[in-house]
């Protein structure tokens, strides 16, 4: 089950989540060929966007994205406000590497997107630093958000795992800094094994076993693409049928790969033909 676990303390000092995710993430993974590192960063960047949307208060959209020119050439990972998740990167399949040497020279970014037309989007970047994007994104919140944060990420295969804990405004909160900089140092013991191997409730039972946490009701997480042979025809659609008639004439068939899940969309003369026709084209005179 994919599912988002919400808790926070009754003391209002801090609140938090945990993901779990594993279906699904084979297919929106496995269709390209990712080193293990790559892959590894991708799938903690999956598990981190859940976390993020806790924070997404309005209709909407979350990107983690990176632009590089030196290792990874690009890593983007969305979440919506319904939590679905998807996520690719271009690298050379060979690559391997840390953290950092796999985003050397590029530029890291969280971008919100509201559906709300009244409501500007906003980007931020996301230092590079530290030896992990849960380091990274840790720095991100302190500094651009003025919150102190924990983050944990972990991926094992197609097991993808991650926690936050965030301080909430004290001058609403029953608790003080001390009592931030207790569950912190408590929280900051949990290590990726422990989270790839107990659910939930048992974690935050270790880690907070003498104080007073409430645990909401999981949310679901979707890990699927958003692709679909309809929306590649509205695609073909705004090319026009001159350029798809172009494509047809050298190639017998028209190949759309998606870029997030790999998923490849063919059409043929016959379907391209009445897909214009569907849409009221005018009839071209290319023969193939």
């Amino acid at each position: 089950m994919n599912r988002l676990t919400g808790f926070v303390f009754e003391n209002k000092v801090a609140h938090g989540a945990f993901v779990e995710l594993s279906e699904g993430v084979g297919e929106m993974l496995g269709r390209r060929a990712y080193s293990g590192d790559v892959r590894s960063l991708l799938g903690e960047a999956m598990a981190a966007m859940p976390l993020l949307a806790t924070h997404l208060g309005y209709e909407g959209r979350i990107n983690l994205q990176f632009q590089g020119e030196d290792a990874v050439k690009m890593l983007v990972a969305q979440v919506d406000h319904h939590l679905e998740v998807r996520a690719m990167a271009k690298a050379p399949e060979e690559l391997q590497g840390s953290f950092t040497g796999l985003l050397r020279g590029g530029v890291l970014a969280l971008m919100l997107e509201p559906n709300a037309e009244h409501r500007e989007s906003t980007q931020a970047s996301v230092p590079i630093e530290g030896t992990s994007l849960a380091q990274a994104l840790e720095a991100y919140f302190t500094q651009s958000e003025q919150l102190p944060t924990l983050i944990r990420l972990a991926a094992d295969g197609d097991r993808l795992r991650g926690f936050l804990l965030q301080r909430m405004p004290l001058a609403d909160a029953r608790g003080s800094e001390e009592d931030w900089e207790h569950v912190s140092i408590l929280a900051a013991t949990l290590k990726p094994e422990e989270m790839l191997q107990a659910d939930p409730a048992t974690l935050l039972g270790r880690l907070f076993a003498e104080e007073e946490v409430r645990v909401f009701e999981p949310r679901p997480v979707t890990v699927a693409c958003r692709c679909s042979r309809a929306g590649i025809s509205r695609l073909l659609l705004s090319l026009g049928r001159e350029e798809c008639d172009s494509i047809l004439a050298e190639q017998s068939r028209i190949a759309v790969t998606c870029e997030f899940c790999g998923k490849e969309y063919v059409f043929n003369a016959v379907e391209a033909a009445e897909l214009f026709a569907a849409a009221g084209s005018v009839p071209s005179n290319t023969r193939h």
